[in-house]
């Protein structure tokens, strides 16, 4: 019997596209192929079914988040599922979100995203560097804290999330830190209907944080109407999008509030120069930056196994890729 030839990586990233567009048989012969084909993929795809797992997840099985899925069903179809969170520290054991599942993407999706001129990342999965970030600031609550602690009710920050996807991140800073107002913002309406789901999911764990969802198109007029508005804006994976770097780096400088205590917090890879791209178009606009590699030593341990391969879950981990630096900027 002759050897079959392994698929070129071209190839094999063009079924993952396929099988994002098509939904899966399941037949017994298609399953078999099925199996073959994932292991192939798994070969080329840089993405990780679980990244840093620094915030486990699993699938609810709880009778309740199961009835909330089946009366969303203007936003949740065959494809969602509630996944639940457990927060390694905080007040908050557990989030519930509603997410898409099997990385299964629509034709709406991408009529939605001609329309607004956005990307559909945020439909996809939760990213690596979002779990980076959500430990970042479970981790460091204290950044979401007024300086005059004794004083909470009347200076507890006002916290943005830019580009949140389903805005783990910003839905822990609302259940777990003392930030007076969340805002959790993506420019894909269809992704904002998800956040405002998972918002009303977890409603009860937020006491008097505000939550916010928010459709927010960068570089748009729309930004100027809460000009200086927000103490820290958040993001992760934000900077691949070189079209977008401009517009981001606006949105920055215009939300941001123009004090020596407030800060843009980023969690990007480098991914060839696209970051050091967004860096300049950020200086560009008079703001500072600073770019940290080792932000927190569980985080830098984790990026060293999977770089010297003593840890499997991550078989194609490449620094560049995967690994998120920390990014600070400020006035």
């Amino acid at each position: 019997m002759e050897k079959s030839t392994p698929a070129s990586a071209a190839s094999l990233r063009w079924a993952i596209l396929r099988r994002a567009l098509r939904p899966s048989s399941s037949s017994p012969q298609s399953s078999s192929c099925g199996d073959s084909l994932q292991t192939e993929i798994e070969r080329v795809s840089r993405k990780a079914t679980r990244g840093f797992n620094l915030v486990p997840w699993e699938f609810s099985s709880w009778v309740e988040e199961r009835i909330l899925l089946t009366k969303r069903k203007d936003v949740c179809g065959n494809r969602d599922a509630v996944i639940c969170y457990r927060l390694p520290i905080g007040r908050t054991p557990t989030l519930s979100l509603i997410q898409r599942v099997g990385c299964h993407m629509e034709l709406q999706d991408f009529e939605i995203s001609n329309t607004h001129n956005i990307d559909s990342t945020g439909l996809v999965c939760l990213w690596p560097s979002e779990d980076v970030l959500t430990y970042y600031c479970l981790t460091h609550a204290n950044i979401f804290r007024c300086a005059y602690g004794y004083v909470v009710a009347l200076c507890s920050k006002k916290v943005l999330e830019l580009g949140s996807g389903y805005g783990l991140a910003g839905l822990a800073v609302a259940a777990s830190t003392d930030a007076h107002e969340v805002t959790i913002s993506d420019g894909n309406p269809h992704v904002v209907d998800y956040i405002h789901c998972s918002v009303r999911a977890n409603s009860d764990k937020f006491g008097d944080t505000i939550v916010k969802p928010l459709t927010l198109h960068w570089g748009q007029e729309q930004a100027t109407d809460m000009s200086s508005h927000f103490d820290i804006i958040i993001a992760s994976d934000c900077t691949f999008f070189r079209q977008f770097h401009a517009d981001l780096a606006y949105t920055i400088r215009c939300l941001l509030k123009d004090s020596e205590d407030s800060q843009a917090l980023f969690f990007s890879p480098r991914r060839g120069n696209t970051l050091d791209m967004f860096l300049e178009q950020v200086r560009k606009l008079g703001l500072r930056v600073h770019v940290v590699e080792k932000y927190d030593s569980k985080v830098f341990g984790l990026h060293q196994e999977f770089i010297n391969g003593d840890n499997s879950s991550w078989p194609n981990y490449v620094a560049d890729h995967c690994y998120p630096l920390m990014i600070k900027i400020t006035f």
